[in-house]
């Protein structure tokens, strides 16, 4: 078979510095995690004829320079650490430091068959204020908890005291990043055929808008692949293993479940007849759960593609 002759470069992003290779060439080169760096960095791919580039992602440390090197023209491919040393195992290769990390990016880039469409840019820019209302939801969740466990007065009128202000600050949070996302004329559209399904809260619909901007654009398996809710068989020989779904985005996926809770429970009748036939087969009430999380999104998926609400087309669902 005929290699590719696209050029492939892999970033092993850090704190504070990038390391990067060429795949199968001797080059390589570090740079400073900051704009200048980026620039530099994009410079240097650019000399070199690199098309398609690696990055591993890296709790937020790599979004930066993926916005520099798209934005000046090349493919960039965002990788799960764990989809990088899969293929490093594969390759044999048990080394591991920030420069051989870059190489395996690099082989893994160029080995890569499909490759996805950009997210919008656009969305990203929103990331950052909706990870502030989930850190503030998480908050009041502990913060309740802590009042439960009080046996006086006074430390249960400081936890009320704060529980009411940070429910204030994310109910600012939210309705400042709502009217953002609804400046755009086509995300608003978007937005509101997600939370037409039924069940699917405005808050939810926003972390499905931003967090998965591929929504309506991929098939049903691909997309739960992506939200970490795609059942994966472990089976081997006359052995039958339990399904467990992994990796994914881990925020999308509690979003998603969170919803489902009160989906299959109360708003949404055809998840709660699919969560009533589990429950019957024989399923736990977890198991019965992530399946609900898993349908609810392939349905907001549908709207999505089709581009009409929920409401027109929920009974052959």
């Amino acid at each position: 078979m005929k290699k590719s002759s696209t050029i492939c470069a892999g970033i092993d992003v850090g704190k504070y510095k990038l390391d990067v290779a060429i795949d199968a060439k001797p080059a390589r080169a570090g740079f400073d995690n900051d704009v200048g760096g980026h620039k530099g960095l994009s410079a240097w791919l650019r000399q070199r004829r690199v098309k398609r580039v690696g990055v591993e992602a890296s709790g937020g440390y790599e979004q930066d320079v993926v916005t520099q090197l798209r934005r000046d023209g090349l493919v960039v491919i965002v990788f799960q650490p764990a989809r990088v040393r899969a293929y490093a195992t594969f390759r044999g290769q048990l080394a591991k430091n920030d420069r051989i990390d870059a190489v395996m990016i690099a082989a893994c880039t160029a080995a890569s068959k499909k490759i996805h469409a950009p997210p919008d840019p656009r969305l990203q820019q929103f990331a950052h204020p909706l990870t502030l209302i989930e850190q503030i939801t998480e908050d009041i969740a502990r913060f309740k908890t802590r009042r439960e466990s009080c046996r006086d007065e006074h430390s249960r009128r400081h936890w009320d005291e704060e529980i009411a202000r940070c429910e204030k600050l994310k109910e600012r949070e939210l309705k400042a990043l709502v009217a953002a996302i609804r400046a755009h004329r086509d995300l608003a559209a978007r937005l509101t055929l997600i939370e037409s399904v039924d069940g699917v809260g405005l808050r939810t619909a926003v972390a499905i808008l931003v967090r998965l901007p591929e929504i309506g654009r991929l098939t049903r398996e691909e997309i739960a692949a992506l939200a970490g809710l795609a059942p994966y068989d472990d089976d081997s020989g006359e052995q039958t293993g339990a399904r467990h779904i992994r990796w994914g985005r881990k925020r999308l996926r509690g979003s998603l479940y969170a919803a489902t809770l009160s989906a299959a429970m109360h708003w949404n009748p055809q998840l709660r007849d699919f969560y009533d036939r589990l429950i019957a087969a024989g399923k736990t009430h977890k198991v019965a759960l992530v399946a609900c999380a898993r349908k609810l999104l392939i349905f907001v998926n549908t709207v999505v593609e089709r581009g009409t609400p929920w409401a027109e087309h929920s009974a052959a669902a």
